[in-house]
């Protein structure tokens, strides 16, 4: 089959790679009709090298039907339609059944000390394949994938592998009281999302900030008010309190994570880190690694006393420096971690099936195909052409 491989900085591959094969008698083999290009990816074409072997296949956000069942799955047949969620979580341990999908302890990582494994992830993750490829194969068929009806296009459902109960979560971790304001940082795939699921649930005041035009127009069309980063500066706190009673919003969700704008002395260890032996470089990634942390802090400053902080975008650092001192004298509450993919899907699934309202089937920018990934690649790291969301046609 083909797949997008891994071979370093900045350089990803679509080649001919062994299919995948039933190993455990709870596998399905799902033949993957759509693939999406995350965020998060970037972080594997940029700075987590020392976590990844040259041929490793990428990518987590997959759904296509399914080609063949182990001997014990019985929730699932040959040519069901599914969708994969990120999380590689059982289903039925103490803390999926807690809902805590992310933290499965069947798959859990101990030598990384990690959370659930995910797919096309790194060695941090499991070092499980992953989904950009023609192929996968999932386990816990009888638990994990999500059956979805035929009928509607990929576009519907794809994103409940990660974007939609990602951003569900952020919402639902910033908790807005009713009457509420919440600012979104960053309006990527999450950011955008969220600020569309917070207006869903009826949110009274969805602020979005970016510096991408194209993501602002987005955001603006499905009835953000938006503020560009670049246009405000360091003033762009003090824009949203004046937008919100001189306090700032009851919530912010950090959308942004580790790409962040604004620290270049980061940006630079974190490239001159990728630079180093494989080995060295991992040691010192998981001890004393820091990130970019404008947005973070942005949210620190920007939130009113006692709201809360949402954060979905992914960090990576070990010794990044926090304001605790701010956010202890503001009373803040600090949600965050890897969405719970499963935990959100009875909410989501009404919103997909029933109807389009987050508009979903719009949502993607750009349809490519997997020989197109290396490209699409570089063109989603460098913003250009409009990318927002990439999905692939195997």
């Amino acid at each position: 089959m083909r797949a997008v491989t891994w071979h370093g900085r900045r350089d990803v591959r679509v080649e001919e790679v062994a299919d995948p094969c039933l190993r455990d008698s709870t596998d399905v083999i799902v033949e993957v009709t759509t693939t999406g290009l995350c965020g998060s990816d970037l972080h594997l074409y940029e700075v987590l090298g020392p976590f990844l072997d040259p041929g490793d296949i990428l990518g987590h956000e997959t759904m296509g039907t399914v080609r063949e069942i182990g001997t014990e799955v019985t929730a699932l047949h040959p040519g069901d339609r599914v969708v994969i969620p990120f999380n590689v979580s059982c289903g039925t341990c103490r803390l999926c059944t807690a809902g805590l999908y992310s933290q499965c302890e069947t798959t859990q990582v101990t030598e990384y000390g990690s959370g659930a494994a995910l797919f096309g992830y790194t060695k941090l993750y499991g070092q499980v394949p992953g989904g950009q490829a023609e192929l996968l194969r999932v386990p816990f068929g009888n638990t994990l994938p999500i059956k979805v009806p035929h009928g509607p296009p990929d576009d519907r459902f794809v994103f409940l592998s990660d974007v939609l109960p990602t951003a569900w979560q952020a919402v639902e971790y910033a908790s807005v009281p009713a009457g509420g304001s919440l600012a979104v940082l960053g309006l990527g795939p999450i950011g955008d999302m969220s600020c569309r699921i917070a207006a869903h649930r009826g949110i009274a005041q969805v602020i979005g900030i970016d510096l991408v035009p194209e993501r602002l127009a987005r955001a603006r069309e499905r009835g953000a008010t938006v503020f560009d980063l670049i246009e405000h500066g360091d003033d762009i706190a003090n824009v949203v309190r004046d937008l919100t009673d001189g306090l700032g919003p009851h919530a912010v969700i950090d959308a942004v994570g580790m790409e962040a704008h604004g620290s270049p002395i980061a940006e630079t260890v974190q490239r001159a880190t990728g630079l180093l032996p494989d080995a060295l470089a991992e040691r010192i990634m998981r001890r004393v690694g820091i990130d970019r942390l404008h947005a973070l802090h942005l949210a620190i400053d920007m939130v009113r006393r006692g709201g809360t902080i949402s954060v979905s975008g992914v960090y990576g650092g070990m010794t990044d420096p926090l304001p605790l001192l701010t956010l202890f004298d503001k009373q803040i509450q600090l949600r965050m971690g890897q969405a719970n993919v499963r935990r959100w899907v009875d909410d989501l699934l009404p919103l997909v099936t029933d109807g389009d309202p987050l508009g979903v089937e719009g949502f993607a920018t750009h349809h490519l195909q997997l020989a197109d990934a290396p490209s699409a690649y570089e063109m989603f790291q460098r913003k250009e052409d409009g990318a927002v969301k990439v999905l692939f046609q195997p």
